[in-house]
């Protein structure tokens, strides 16, 4: 599903501040994994991410996505594959927008734009359903404006309006830091039914090494720019978290 092939990224590359952000990387994912991936400050996680989304190229290696080399391909058109989650919660939604406008731009983020009917009672069908799911009320306040919402709810939201465009590929960078941890234990419950549901192949970016350790089938820890441990299925599931504790002691 996703491939990356001996990918290194250098910023500032011959100047005083180069920074080796990546080193030699090279990951295999498979179709519907779920990964979490953690590391220290700089350690170079997400940069990884931003490479896999096209927000930034690397310096040398190779980004394949369902065998297909994207490596120069920007990031608007490698959202036919993949949708992303920011850490803050503003960045998913348009704040001045209602809940309904924010889904129906979701909905044609891939497709080619053109003059039509932007919303009628099926698509509004469609979404009080899906946000109906979340427990949450908010069905009932489509007209409402989604800057209005807590973070945890536009955060909800956002996950919802991540799949609405058939995404593949899910990449949650940081979902929860932002939120209380009451609401960042619903994101995550939220997230994982969602990947679940739709056959997802995922990847959580978290300093939350609780996180870390319940969600996903699959575990890296990326340290100077390398991998330094990737735990498959067994092996994770084997991991205590005291002993992910200690990687950063």
């Amino acid at each position: 599903m996703i491939e990356l092939q001996q990918i290194s990224k250098v910023f500032h590359k011959g100047k005083v501040n180069e920074v080796n952000a990546l080193n030699d990387v090279s990951l295999a994912i498979k179709k519907e994994d779920f990964v979490a991936v953690v590391g220290a400050n700089g350690s170079g996680k997400t940069t990884l991410l931003n490479i896999i989304a096209g927000a930034e190229f690397c310096t040398s290696g190779k980004v394949l996505i369902t065998n297909t080399d994207v490596s120069r391909l920007p990031e608007y058109k490698r959202s036919r594959w993949i949708a992303r989650v920011f850490q803050n919660p503003l960045s998913g939604t348009a704040s001045e927008l209602s809940l309904l406008d924010n889904f129906r731009l979701a909905s044609i983020r891939t497709t080619k734009k053109k003059l039509q009917i932007g919303v009628n009672d099926t698509f509004k069908k469609r979404v009080r359903d899906q946000i109906a799911t979340l427990g949450m009320g908010l069905e009932n306040k489509l007209e409402q404006a989604i800057g209005s919402l807590s973070g945890g709810q536009r955060q909800a939201l956002t996950l919802l309006m991540s799949v609405m465009d058939d995404a593949q590929i899910l990449l949650l960078d940081e979902p929860t830091a932002a939120l209380d941890p009451r609401s960042a234990a619903l994101i995550m419950q939220i997230a994982d039914n969602l990947i679940k549901q739709y056959h997802l192949t995922a990847i959580l970016i978290t300093h939350n090494l609780k996180e870390a350790h319940q969600y996903g089938n699959r575990l890296i820890q990326i340290s100077e720019g390398k991998v330094k441990r990737d735990l498959q299925s067994a092996e994770k599931k084997a991991l205590q978290l005291q002993d992910m504790y200690e990687w950063f002691n």
